[in-house]
């Protein structure tokens, strides 16, 4: 079938990066965004369950899909025409990306399948700004609004114009702006409906340059040991590369699917109250007032850093990241998660919540 296959009762232990050993009714690989109506139509996929999968990154499966796994694979630019008079208009067909620039700012429309940090590395060697604090991170650019990934003091809704997406409900491809996909702290309109939408693109806008953002988790001292000074973003890259990989465990190496946990937000009064009974809490004050506190740091103080039931662990190099030593199962996972929920509301009263998306968990 053109623009996409379908595999019965298919494995997904290569589709996730905790590598749990799991399996879908049906796997529909799409290459092609235009096929998807004629997908959704089939009887076996319309009648049931679905669930649309990056690379597996940000998700943990307790059980079986009973349902349609559907992988994006596209690349390139789908339905758009960026072409204006007066402005620079750039095919590149081997990148997968579409760019219109102004000299000074690029919109680029990427397809959901390309994998992000092949993206964040394209516009580094295009001399884009912005996206720095974000490379290395797995995943597709289609996942990317869904979460609102972000890392050292970034988020990507910052510079995403639109999301192209085809819209279950009503059937047919819709543009959400970037007020209407509902940006969060890990969170967007996506998660507030879910099921409703597929993303088929995203569009952002890009600067030439921008200040950039140094100040968080250890990047001006990584700076400083490479000898930087007067740091460019491909700077800020290089260095965020080297605090990720000593501090983050290679999914290539053991399986996990990055911070398991988010931060938690608190009103701030609740969080002054914490600080003063813990004085190594780190916290970050938030725009509406309230406080981001480091879930990592009461994961490690609450005894749980390194710990390791059969497969099933705690990095030992970063508390927030599950691991699997081999051959854990997503219930062995899920449990060992449910642990660290229960020791970290004990001690300190806040609850933890997953980042990733929980699969078949009652």
């Amino acid at each position: 079938m053109g623009g996409y296959t379908l595999i019965e009762n298919a494995s997904l232990a290569n589709r996730n990066t905790l590598r749990v050993a799991a399996r879908a009714k049906l796997l529909a690989e799409i290459r092609d965004a235009s096929k998807l109506p004629e997908l959704l139509d089939f009887p076996a996929v319309r009648n049931g369950r679905l669930l649309v999968l990056g690379e597996g990154s940000n998700v943990l499966f307790t059980n079986d899909f009973d349902g349609t796994v559907l992988a994006m694979e596209t690349r390139g630019v789908h339905v758009e025409t960026l072409a204006t008079s007066g402005v620079h208009v750039e095919t590149l067909a081997t990148s997968g990306v579409q760019v219109e620039s102004d000299g000074d700012s690029a919109r680029i429309a990427v397809a959901a399948g390309e994998r992000w940090d092949d993206f964040v590395r394209w516009t580094l060697g295009q001399g884009y700004a912005g996206l720095e604090n974000l490379i290395l991170i797995p995943g597709t650019v289609g996942a990317a609004p869904i979460q609102n990934i972000g890392a050292y003091g970034c988020e990507v809704a910052e510079f995403i114009e639109s999301v192209e997406a085809w819209d279950i409900r009503e059937r047919r491809v819709v543009t959400l702006d970037h007020a209407t996909c509902a940006f969060a702290y890990r969170d967007s309109l996506f998660k507030h409906e879910p099921g409703r939408y597929i993303v088929t693109a995203v569009r952002f806008v890009l600067p030439r340059s921008r200040p950039l953002r140094t100040d968080y988790a250890g990047i001006n001292e990584q700076l400083a040991r490479m000898g930087v000074d007067k740091p460019a973003p491909f700077h800020v890259a290089e260095a965020v590369v080297h605090l990720r990989t000593s501090k983050l465990p290679d999914p290539m190496v053991i399986g996990n699917a990055g911070s398991f946990f988010k931060n938690p937000i608190l009103d701030a009064a609740l969080a002054d109250a914490l600080k003063r009974e813990h004085a190594g809490l780190a916290a970050w004050p938030q725009p509406d007032g309230r406080c981001k506190v480091s879930a990592a740091w009461m994961i490690e103080a609450a005894g749980f850093k390194g710990v390791r039931e059969g497969d099933a662990g705690i990095s030992n190099r970063h508390a927030l990241v599950l691991v699997n030593h081999g051959e854990a199962t997503g219930p062995q996972l899920w449990a060992l998660a449910q642990q660290v929920i229960h020791g970290v509301r004990e001690k300190f009263g806040v609850a933890l919540e997953p980042e990733p998306v929980v699969i078949g968990a009652l």
